[in-house]
């Protein structure tokens, strides 16, 4: 990784004029702000990547890791221990940066890894590769460790998600149009998430000071990325304290305010909020408001619409944040914090693969563990069973 990251930093100026190329074709292809915002490569998130790499560099290796080891009453130990998945097919769009965490995530979990990038950052990931290569060639590594699908070709995507006696898993990143035919198509595992619909609650306990922060923070971080909020819940009791103020503050940000009737009565230009809304991936300076009666109300809200993905309440009373962080089923939950923190990096995991809403086999952020899996040991000294 170390070797990949001084490849990388050496090459940032190759990286952006490479990343101007899929730029200037994705402005030619009419690709809204949201997806050009997750295909440019700067020198911050150059910077990001080479970080990323230092950061799985300096983590533990999890493979070989022995857990739960205990002496059975027939005198044998048994215990697990942490082993590479195998191969994985990564599918992502529009991000490059994914090349480098999942390079990176891959070989540090000692798996091998076939990354398939989308058409429209072709040229940045082709740049990418290469560096990957010379790293790996530099530290001895074979590198055919970390392969690129370079063609752009749909079909490239069918044949590698059934090629199961080569490929032990395949990991989707993308838009939910991707990640639905993936999850159909594959005759493979799949870890994924469909939708990022992430809410924040503003308890009738919250600070105004925090929540109003916070609020912003979530939805107006950046955008077009799947731990953005999408839904935001006020208590009925502070609505009318935290709702202009905040709606204001949005408004000056070019924030398009839909809510529910009594929302709509407390915001000026607030445009009503229909069914679909409470639904809706925005990916975009849009935002649902919905004003609940309580704790109750917005753990019914989250749990029938939100995507399994991060949900947060602002509250300064315990018994209720306690109970939100039990009774809210996302694979990530928060107290007084942005949904904007459910990330690898900020997890401490140094990158991730992808952000997982299934309950099997991981769940939340992808780490290195979430890149192996476990397999029973037993130990003895010619002990056999009676």
């Amino acid at each position: 990784m170390l070797k990949i990251a001084e490849v990388i930093e050496q090459s940032a100026d190759r990286l952006v004029a490479e990343n101007s190329k899929d730029l200037a074709a994705g402005l030619a292809n009419g690709l809204d702000s949201a997806m050009l915002d997750r295909l440019a490569l700067t020198p911050k998130s150059i910077a990001a990547m080479v970080e990323g790499l230092k950061q799985v560099a300096a983590l533990s290796d999890p493979v070989g890791e022995i857990s739960d080891l205990s002496y059975r009453p027939s005198g044998i130990q048994v215990g697990q221990m942490r082993v590479p998945l195998g191969v994985i097919g990564i599918i992502y769009e529009s991000r490059p940066n994914v090349t480098v965490d999942a390079a990176a995530l891959c070989l540090k979990s000692g798996n091998a890894c076939i990354l398939r990038g989308g058409s429209e950052s072709i040229y940045s990931n082709q740049a990418i590769a290469d560096c990957i290569a010379q790293g790996l060639k530099e530290a001895g590594l074979p590198r055919e460790a970390v392969q690129i699908v370079n063609t752009t070709d749909r079909a490239a995507v069918g044949e590698l998600i059934t090629l199961s006696q080569y490929v032990d898993v395949i990991v989707p990143r993308g838009g939910k149009g991707l990640i639905e035919r993936i999850s159909k198509e594959s005759t493979i595992p799949v870890i994924k998430h469909l939708d990022g619909i992430c809410h924040v609650y503003i308890d009738d306990n919250a600070d105004i000071d925090k929540a109003i922060p916070i609020a912003m923070n979530a939805k107006t971080h950046r955008y077009g990325v799947c731990n953005a909020m999408e839904t935001l819940l006020v208590a009925e009791s502070i609505a009318a304290k935290v709702l202009p103020p905040l709606a204001a503050q949005y408004q000056e940000k070019g924030v398009e305010l839909r809510g529910c009737v009594k929302t709509c009565s407390l915001i000026p230009g607030c445009i009503r909020a229909t069914e679909e809304d409470w639904q809706t991936e925005y990916l975009a300076p849009i935002l649902s408001i919905k004003i609940v009666s309580g704790l109750d109300e917005a753990i019914d809200h989250i749990n029938r619409y939100g995507s399994l993905h991060t949900d947060a309440i602002v509250t300064e009373d315990y018994t209720k944040a306690r109970r939100f962080l039990r009774e809210v089923d996302s694979s990530s939950v928060m107290v007084n914090a942005s949904t904007r923190f459910a990330d690898g990096f900020e997890y401490g995991l140094g990158a991730e693969i992808g952000i997982s809403t299934d309950k099997l086999h991981a769940r939340g952020p992808v780490g290195l563990k979430g890149l192996t899996s476990l397999k029973f040991i037993v130990l003895g000294d010619g002990h056999i069973r009676q």
